[in-house]
């Protein structure tokens, strides 16, 4: 396992959840990167829009 990719995990392993959305989960990583994982469309959905309300409007990764 490469340096990069075992340093990619650790930093995943500690990520704090900023809120949920049905079954989807908002995330944020020690990096300061949003994360949205699972749910329903309708929950991302609700997650961005959620997301949207606040200044200047955070980019972030997902995954399913």
């Amino acid at each position: 396992m490469k340096t990069q990719d075992i340093l990619e995990y650790l930093t995943r392993q500690r990520a704090e959840t900023i809120a949920r959305f049905g079954d989807a989960r908002l995330i944020k990583h020690l990096d300061g990167k949003l994360e949205l994982l699972g749910g329903s469309p309708e929950d991302r959905a609700a997650a961005r829009k959620w997301l949207s309300q606040f200044p200047p409007n955070p980019t972030f990764t997902g995954r399913k």
